[in-house]
């Protein structure tokens, strides 16, 4: 969870009420589907996804590829920059540009908890997401939805093919949930577990690993899902359907729902979701560089390349529009996620589908059948958008 789910999932509610829900429910299996590959590879073959593509490409190849990679955790980075800084000013009044150059001390909590081990990573996240869930709950129970339109969002419309803005806002929540950096981040972290080195206890780590990557991005959908449902219930069809800007959302949703709990309940997850983007971050930068370049730099130093690399857009476009231009940007960030994905979507696929890289592991045919597809459509529909962006 970052904060750049929170402007897609607003922007497609506001705009177009349920009729997004369909890209969140798919996206959503699109990454079950990918993280299994991941943790696959991870623990099949013992290398990380960045790791299988030093080995298996050339050298000019595997730079391209690492470079991609970090604009996308650059850009992830930016949501979180932006997401903390609008969280802090909306609870405390801090100004937005102090916001985004506190966060560059973040890397001080990531620090101390990768030195307590990464266990205490993991339950942070946990904590982190129980308590987003916790408030986005409040959220549907104080907004009243209809749960038959909301049943109907499930289905996908062609309309988000034809309408260019839908498809603009639907690439970027594909981008916000099947983000690139995460796969190479997912195939290294599984090695993490206790397992030997026979096929009964791989296959039993691999079963274990799906199972918990799935729930986690169960929970991903129903907080994605919770958003987009409280922003079509709360502004679409009230004459609020422009709102896209967090800020707007913030304070709209006190005197819409008639409390003030709902605000603050808002911003509080909105600062936990950035905190969480910070620590999958940090650890998928230190992963690519190590995997791609086998160049390794202490934590500290990594981290605060990649955010200074964030802060330095964020500042200006706080600085020239103010709240004005975060919302966009936000979503801008997504877009530019889902655009890497298949420079990580194809190359994973292919690794799982080697049986000289995976052994007995190897995908089964009817899980590349479903691969395939996925990544053929995610590179299909970047290119339809690009296509309309710069020739439609």
């Amino acid at each position: 969870m970052d904060p750049g789910n929170w402007a897609t999932d607003l922007a497609g509610g506001a705009q177009y009420g349920y009729a997004l829900l369909s890209v969140i429910m798919i996206s959503n299996l699109m990454a079950i589907l990918l993280q299994a590959l991941a943790a696959r590879l991870g623990i099949a073959s013992g290398r990380d996804l960045a790791q299988a593509c030093r080995d298996s490409y050339s050298r000019p190849t595997t730079i391209v590829l690492w470079v991609l990679c970090e604009i996308a955790i650059a850009a992830c980075d930016l949501a979180e920059v932006i997401g903390a800084a609008i969280a802090l000013n909306l609870l405390f009044g801090l100004p937005l540009i102090w916001g985004v150059c506190l966060t560059a001390l973040d890397v001080l909590i990531v620090l101390f908890l990768q030195h307590r081990g990464f266990r205490y990573v993991e339950a942070l996240v946990v904590a982190l997401i129980c308590l987003i869930a916790g408030s986005f709950a409040v959220e549907l129970w104080l907004a009243h939805p209809n749960y038959a339109e909301v049943a109907l969002g499930f289905v996908p419309h062609t309309q988000i093919l034809r309408d260019p803005n839908m498809l603009y806002i639907a690439i970027s929540i594909l981008g916000a949930t099947v983000m690139p950096h995460n796969l190479y981040l997912h195939s290294s972290i599984v090695q993490t577990r206790k397992y030997f080195d026979d096929e009964a206890s791989k296959s039993e780590a691999m079963r274990f690993a799906t199972i918990d990557s799935s729930v986690a991005l169960m929970s991903a959908l129903f907080i994605n899902g919770a958003i987009l449902v409280m922003a079509a219930a709360v502004f679409h069809g009230t004459g609020h359907e422009s709102v896209a800007d967090i800020s707007d959302a913030y304070k709209l949703l006190s005197p819409l729902l008639g409390t003030k709990a709902a605000s603050v309940l808002f911003a509080v997850a909105l600062l936990c979701s950035g905190q969480n983007a910070t620590l999958t971050g940090t650890l998928a930068g230190q992963i690519v560089m190590e995997g791609f370049i086998n160049l390794r730099l202490r934590p500290w130093l990594r981290r605060l390349i990649t955010r200074l690399i964030a802060i330095v857009p964020a500042v200006i476009v706080v600085s020239l529009y103010g709240e004005r231009g975060t919302g966009q940007l936000l979503i801008l960030s997504q877009v530019i996620l889902s655009l890497q994905l298949s420079f990580a979507v194809f190359p994973l696929v292919m690794f799982t589908s080697d049986r000289h890289k995976m052994g007995s592991f190897v995908s089964p045919w009817w899980v590349q059948a479903l691969a395939w597809p996925v990544a053929i459509v995610i590179a299909a529909l970047n290119a339809y958008l690009l296509w309309q962006t710069f020739a439609g």
